[in-house]
């Protein structure tokens, strides 16, 4: 069987995100972060980023529709949502997109989160 080639998305919003406690973020890392949490707003998109990544297999657009129950265009409309965001990568295989979850992409977008547990006095 031959590699998979994935063909990756633009520079990624979440890839220029900070830790929430950064003593001051520069505007294109609160504007990162901000593209982050718009792409995360939905309830659509949060379900199919959990169907994509506790997935064994790749995700056919065709697949995720049926799972949440909407659309395919609308299905489309969110993955493309994610995949600008950065959180999901995608690859072509003929007529058929299938999409993954950027695993790496995720660990950022859990420490933009990350907040130090020690309270200041």
């Amino acid at each position: 069987m031959a590699p998979r080639e994935i063909a990756l998305s633009q520079p990624t919003a979440v890839a220029c995100c900070a830790d929430i406690e950064t003593p001051a973020l520069t505007n294109d890392e609160a504007e990162g972060t901000a593209r982050l949490f718009k792409a995360l707003a939905d309830p659509n998109r949060v379900r199919l980023v959990n169907l994509i990544a506790t997935s064994p297999e790749s995700a056919c657009v065709c697949d995720l529709a049926e799972a949440i129950g909407v659309s395919q265009p609308t299905v489309s409309h969110h993955l493309r949502k994610l995949l600008e965001a950065g959180l999901l990568v995608r690859e072509h295989r003929g007529a058929y997109v299938y999409y993954d979850v950027d695993r790496q992409a995720l660990r950022r977008a859990g420490e933009v989160l990350r907040v130090n547990e020690e309270v200041p006095a």
